[in-house]
């Protein structure tokens, strides 16, 4: 079946995109001691140094974020937030992380309501929220670390003064970026070059982020969150009439939270419980493991149609529960659990799309996605975002990065579980995943892209556990994405089914008879936003860990 899946992936390549579409498909790639896939083959190499030098896997995945900040700054930095899950070989056990910021204390529901807002502005100062991720690599560090954060940060502090060339896709971003925020304060000198974005291929320096990074290497994460960086934010934002503060940063904690799981067909899919959104992966499975989807086919209009239907099913729920667990009761055991999947699955009629789909009654953008592991056994799923591209696109004076903007997924709703409170942290769309086998571990992947997260995570899994597809081919398979359910964001209901993007690899006559079953589709490659995937299994029969990458973007996998 593998071998079959691959030969149709590569016939309607060949079909569609002539010989240039003999790229589509890679190899996996295949090492004994230790791996990283990144989105951008530079950081890759980082990791990869890390582990050389000794390095956990951890220490790989912060070196390789801290490097992505620098390198691919649109989808992250240290102004934006950060999830994590670390399996840890010596206590045989799955960690996750929490590194998400809160909303600033001193900004309140009222403000909205007197100032007219309906809605969060998607930029600019009331958009922010406390940025975690330094905070978590310390506390990973702290945990699963053995390298100095001096050493683990060295390189990237070197690539920041000295320049590294920008490659094809991330320059098209970043142009965007460019002409989209140019006047904002402090914008162009921060991320331009002589004025305008970097050309594919131009050196970019960013000596104020080297600087930063400096001071968090040999400070520590306080330098961060109580230190001058701390002070230099706080003036900052006020100049842009905003509210976050030193003392919202001097309070910020992350937190150790326990994943929560569903089994699907023999494999355990763990995620990290809300304010994210990894459960809806765990019930878009529960509901796709009632149907048959082998039997279906790849690609067919059955395996498509039953895979949007129950994608529309969840977001609804994910709609009205998903949130703070802080401030709001999530009855996630209920939302995850097969019972409740089995009567949402009723809801489905395979001849015809759903339109008006409501959560179920329950009692009670940008970003990068990295994994990596060492010679010990040791994996880690991490995912860190700015939110939207550069986020806020707000850049605090001589710091070199920008403030994220995950406020703006608050909603304005007053009695929504994500309705804006001081001190809160705010829906989030970026989730890491891991996979075990028989309590042991199997694979660490993502897939970047915001609301696609989700859709893309199961994409993978069904794809390789149905499908037979291998790692590589998994990420490499024509994708389905679906827009237009409710939001956590939005009061207003979807009710018009929303719309369905196919990109164009799959057969003609499957759109026809998806249209015909009342789905509105559109197919183009840049229909919607398909994602980025990376992904490292570990394969106990060898005892060797197998990577792929995302051929959509600049990804790269490496190991040695």
């Amino acid at each position: 079946m593998r071998i079959l899946i691959r030969t149709v992936i590569l016939f309607i390549c060949l079909t569609c995109l002539g010989a240039q579409a003999i790229q589509r498909y890679r190899s996996e790639v295949i090492a004994k001691n230790g791996m990283a896939a990144t989105s951008h083959p530079l950081a890759t190499q980082i990791a990869i140094d890390i582990l050389k030098q000794g390095g956990t896997a951890v220490d790989a995945a912060i070196a390789a974020n801290a490097a992505l900040g620098f390198m691919e700054p649109m989808s992250c930095g240290i102004g934006g937030d950060l999830f994590a899950m670390v399996w840890d070989a010596r206590t045989e056990k799955l960690y996750g992380l929490n590194a998400s910021g809160r909303s600033p204390k001193s900004l309140t529901l009222d403000y909205f309501r007197d100032n007219g807002y309906e809605q969060i502005p998607l930029r600019g100062p009331l958009s922010l929220s406390v940025p975690g991720c330094v905070d978590g690599w310390f506390e990973l560090h702290d945990k699963f670390g053995v390298l100095p954060m001096a050493a683990i940060l060295q390189s990237v502090i070197a690539y920041a003064e000295e320049g590294a060339p920008v490659p094809e896709i991330i320059a098209g971003h970043w142009a965007n970026g460019i002409k989209n925020y140019g006047d904002q304060p402090n914008f162009v000198a921060t991320y331009g070059v002589n004025g305008a974005a970097p050309a594919k291929g131009e050196l970019f320096r960013n000596p104020a982020l080297a600087r930063s990074y400096a001071t968090i290497a040999t400070k520590g994460r306080d330098a961060f969150y109580r230190g001058d960086i701390a002070r230099t934010i706080d003036a900052f934002v006020r100049e842009m009439g905003g509210f976050l503060s030193y003392d919202d940063l001097a309070a910020h904690r992350s937190e150790w939270v326990t994943p929560v799981n569903t089994s699907y067909r023999g494999y355990d899919v763990w995620e990290l419980p809300p304010n994210g959104q990894g459960i809806a992966v765990l019930q878009m499975l529960n509901i796709l493991e009632r149907f048959d989807l082998r039997a279906f086919g790849f690609g067919s209009v059955d395996h498509i149609h039953a895979f949007l239907e129950a994608k529309k099913l969840v977001f609804e729920d994910r709609a009205l529960f998903y949130a703070d667990t802080d401030f709001s009761h999530v009855p996630i055991e209920k939302l995850i659990s097969k019972e409740y999947a089995a009567e949402r699955f009723k809801l489905i009629d395979m001849r015809r799309a759903g339109t008006d789909y409501q959560a179920g009654e329950i009692s009670a953008g940008e970003t990068i996605y990295l994994c990596t592991a060492d010679k010990n056994g040791n994996m880690v799923s991490l995912i860190q975002s700015n939110y939207y591209g550069f986020g806020s696109a707000l850049a605090p004076d001589g710091l070199g990065f920008v403030l994220q903007n995950r406020g703006a997924l608050f909603t304005l709703q007053e009695g929504h579980a994500n309705v804006y409170e001081p001190g809160k942290r705010p829906f989030h769309t970026i989730i890491p995943a891991f996979v075990t086998r028989e309590g042991a571990p199997y694979m660490a992947f993502g897939v970047m892209g915001g609301d696609f997260q989700p859709q893309g995570q199961v994409q993978v899994l069904i794809n390789m556990i149905d499908f037979d597809m291998d790692l590589q081919e998994a990420g490499d398979a024509p994708r389905v994405a679906h827009e237009g359910s409710s939001t956590p964001r939005d009061e207003k209901r979807a009710v018009d089914g929303g719309e369905v993007g196919l990109e164009d690899y799959f057969d003609a006559a499957v759109v026809e008879q998806l249209r015909g079953r009342g789905h509105r589709v559109q197919v183009s490659n840049g229909a919607m936003f398909y994602g980025g995937y990376q992904a490292i299994r570990y394969d106990a029969e060898h005892g060797v860990y197998i990577g792929a990458t995302e051929i959509r973007n600049d990804g790269h996998v490496a190991g040695y």
